[in-house]
């Protein structure tokens, strides 16, 4: 199964695409504001708003052998002690041997933000090739 965070995900139709060439089932989690596929093996979960409450469920349900697509790192440290697999957007795999300092950087950054709340974030855009990548590498772990 994939469990989307997909309120802000830019690859769900890259997501519809290869989940229908496999036959796996999406589970396609937001807080609402996102139109149902017509597809029968996208399903839809609209939780609650609320800061992570979309985060939550997914964390509640996913489990070894699943696949999470997540920019979040929080959640992505919670399901791989899960046994999940994490993918990022850009196709970037998060692993119990990476987790560790993505949480680091990311409390690092949010450290810095709240120091000088001028700062920008200097996040580069979402491209063509991080698509691309996010293809090849779902398709992959998906495949094994």
């Amino acid at each position: 199964m994939i469990y989307v965070d997909a309120d802000a995900c830019p690859v769900k139709t890259e997501i519809e695409q290869v989940a229908t060439r496999l036959n796996v089932v999406v589970k396609m989690v937001c807080n609402g504001g996102i139109r149902p596929s017509k597809n029968p093996l996208i399903d839809l979960v609209v939780v609650d708003a609320g800061p992570d409450l979309a985060d939550m469920w997914i964390a509640n349900h996913a489990k070894t052998g699943d696949v999470v697509i997540t920019t979040d790192i929080p959640l992505a440290a919670k399901v791989i002690q899960a046994g999940a697999t994490v993918l990022k957007p850009n196709g970037e795999r998060l692993t119990s041997i990476n987790i560790g300092n993505a949480l680091a950087t990311r409390d690092l950054m949010y450290d810095l933000r709240a120091a000088d709340p001028f700062r920008q974030s200097g996040g580069k855009g979402f491209s063509k090739n991080d698509r691309s990548r996010f293809l090849g590498a779902l398709d992959q772990v998906l495949r094994k």
